[in-house]
């Protein structure tokens, strides 16, 4: 459903674009309805008025036409001019010329502004026994004028904020970029560090001439250098498309807990680690991106760890065609408003680290394997059960 959306709609840019149009288009047919409205009044009110023009050019009196102009029609705000048949301007209000301005100069500007004013309203002829006595232009009122501006304006202001929008979310994006690849680097040469460090310890013991066995040596030695292999394929992967195999997860997942165990503290604190493996079904995995991923969780693990006697426990099964690895730690715990943001790169709660293994750990699980990574529960003080699904 979520990729069906972001195919549609192109993401989170194309989702603000949409709403954007949505919001533009029902001001902008909103707004065009209420000037319809508004026009039809004026014109409705302008009719009135030709019609009375009319019945007083019948009764020959002004008495009536003087009382509708003065407490209606001077009273609106929409401008209005009044023209003999050959459309010269006999009177005129609601425009920049003063009435009382008849100059030529004057006549000549309300001309003007009658050719733009019958460009754009029809203008109602004042008509008696079918005779057409005068003509009578009007335009829309300064409201109308600011309401068809509305709609571009608030469009405007929309738009600003799309692109201040679109402009913090590209820093949050850069600055994310920027963590993920210091932590990649640091990472990188963590994962080097120690397999190197190894070599160099076992090299420096050979030259030293110490009686030992070369048996033990070579073994431990061939045994760092496939952990260098192992971490150069897996940052190989990172980027591109892995190559996923159907096959059961409790191999790989057994060399990873024996693999921490062997490097778990037992100096300052004890940490024990208790295995219960079920059935588990064959699903499409890498197996060295799927150590990487149990790797990372379980390293956070230990790190949580505050207590003198420390455990983790470590459960895989089936449930639902879904294989499943829970792994279930007696640390420091989580406050539930960090349960999503500790998979955010940069995040962190050590005083030491770069907060990038379990967003690695959830990218190789969510974007990789198609699965899940997500805390199951977590108490603060009690602990965390972190669950992975492939």
């Amino acid at each position: 459903m979520k990729h069906w959306f972001v195919r549609l709609f192109g993401g989170f840019k194309g989702i603000l674009f949409v709403l954007a149009v949505g919001a533009g288009l029902s001001l902008h047919l909103y707004t065009q309805n209420v000037v319809s409205q508004l026009r039809d009044e004026s014109r409705a009110l302008v009719l009135f008025y030709a019609r009375m023009y009319a019945h007083v050019a019948e009764t020959e009196s002004s008495e009536d036409l003087s009382f509708i102009f003065d407490q209606i029609i001077s009273r609106t705000n929409f401008p209005l001019i009044q023209t003999d048949t050959l459309k010269n301007p006999i009177g005129w209000k609601g425009i920049s010329i003063l009435p009382s301005d008849t100059s030529k100069a004057g006549l000549k500007a309300v001309r003007r502004i009658i050719d733009r004013l019958d460009r754009g309203i029809k203008p109602i002829p004042v008509k008696y026994s079918k005779r057409t006595l005068a003509y009578l232009y009007y335009g829309d009122s300064h409201l109308i004028q600011q309401l068809q501006w509305l709609p571009y304006v608030e469009i405007g202001f929309v738009a600003l904020f799309i692109l201040i929008g679109f402009f913090g979310y590209a820093n949050i994006k850069r600055s994310e970029q920027k963590s993920i690849w210091v932590g990649m680097a640091k990472e990188t040469a963590h994962q080097l560090g120690t397999p190197i460090s190894s070599l160099m310890g076992w090299i420096e013991i050979m030259k030293s001439g110490k009686k030992t066995k070369p048996g033990e040596i070579y073994e431990e030695m061939e045994r760092d250098l496939r952990r260098l292999r192992q971490v150069t394929q897996r940052f190989s992967q990172i980027g591109s498309k892995p190559d996923l195999k159907k096959s059961k997860i409790d191999e790989p997942l057994m060399q990873t807990v024996e693999y921490i165990g062997r490097r778990a503290p037992q100096v300052v604190r004890r940490v024990a680690i208790d295995e219960s493996y079920g059935e588990t079904t064959p699903v499409p995995m890498n197996p060295d991106l799927f150590q990487w991923a149990v790797e990372n969780v379980m390293k956070n693990a230990l790190d949580a760890m505050d207590k003198p006697e420390g455990k983790i426990q470590i459960r895989s099964g089936t449930t639902k065609k879904i294989v499943f690895v829970e792994i279930e730690d007696n640390g420091r715990g989580i406050d539930k408003g960090d349960w999503k943001r500790i998979f955010k790169p940069g995040f962190s709660t050590k005083k030491r680290g770069w907060g990038l293994g379990l967003t690695l750990a959830k990218r190789i699980a969510e974007d990789y394997h198609g699965g899940r990574l997500f805390v199951k529960e977590s108490t603060p003080g009690k602990g965390t059960v972190m669950r992975m699904e492939l």
